[in-house]
């Protein structure tokens, strides 16, 4: 006899819901909507807030280094979401391969996922610190000089490689789950046909785990845009040169630095509105293109 309650009186449904409601409307729609309200407000400490209408996004409109920094963002997310998306699946592969162990490979990928973003960005920091870091020397006996506090593409891909890095463990959670619920017939047939590894990996795991891939990408850019503040602010502060200004940190700084909050408000709204068409543009593919079985 099953001991499930079932409530059929909407009371004892609100009563349940009410405390995620009120801390969504507390902590996440007030404070969007009055964002979007800000927005239209030149404000700051110390000022009146006076409405300017539209004039917040008209800055933004003619700011050639707010451009640069939209654009900085598109491709430091499109090569995180790569990076991560790729990697995660080839570790996924090479677990899922092994027999032995393989509890103590999920754990050694999985334990970075669980550090706090600003831990990791220190880990980071005391990698590849230009005179500390414990993987200067070997890199730079390579022939190559690692100063990335004042060469702007080394500081843009090591914070692109500490974001990466972190994000790694949450795919292969959901990686390794999607692998194991493959058929081992497939796996078989694909053998037996003399298809080798990587070729089984592209061919026929990734087709059936596309549901869990495109979920991902979702998840993988929505952490490239918000995510990973904590690099930038802690690694290299959006220089040098602006090279890593990416628009969560550039809407801190404004409002926060130069306590500009209309303007900061603005650049939140529009931070939304791309990242919105990002989502709209991966969920139509995922509808086109996942595969759900017969």
């Amino acid at each position: 006899m099953s001991t499930r309650e079932i409530f059929d009186g909407r009371l004892e449904a609100a009563l349940l819901l009410a405390p995620t409601a009120i801390v969504s409307l507390v902590f996440l729609y007030y404070p969007t909507a009055l964002a979007f309200r800000t927005s239209f407000f030149d404000s700051g400490f110390g000022r009146v807030p006076e409405f300017v209408g539209l004039e917040n996004y008209a800055s933004l409109l003619g700011n050639p280094e707010y451009h640069s920094s939209v654009l900085l963002s598109v491709i430091f997310a499109a090569i995180v979401v790569v990076g991560v998306i790729s990697v995660s699946l080839y570790l996924t592969f090479l677990i899922h391969e092994v027999d032995a162990g393989q509890g103590w490979y999920l754990i050694s990928v999985i334990w970075p996922y669980a550090l706090p973003p600003a831990v990791g960005a220190l880990v980071f920091l005391f990698i590849f610190h230009p005179t500390l870091g414990v993987l200067t020397g070997p890199i730079e006996a390579l022939g190559i000089e690692l100063d990335w506090f004042n060469d702007g593409p080394q500081a843009f891909v090591v914070v692109a490689l500490a974001a990466i890095w972190k994000q790694i463990g949450y795919n292969v959670i959901f990686m390794i789950a999607a692998m194991k619920n493959i058929p081992d017939a497939l796996t078989e047939t694909a053998e037996l046909d003399g298809v080798g590894r990587l070729r089984r990996l592209v061919s026929v795991y990734v087709p059936i785990m596309t549901p869990t891939l495109f979920f991902l990408v979702i998840i993988d850019t929505i952490y490239a845009f918000f995510g990973t503040f904590a690099f930038v602010d802690l690694l290299t502060s959006g220089g040098p040169s602006n090279a890593t200004n990416v628009l969560i940190f550039d809407l801190y700084r404004e409002a926060f630095s130069f306590f500009n909050f209309g303007t900061a408000s603005a650049k939140s709204v529009v931070l939304f509105l791309v990242v919105a068409a990002l989502m709209a543009v991966q969920f139509r593919l995922t509808e086109e293109y996942s595969y759900y079985g017969a």
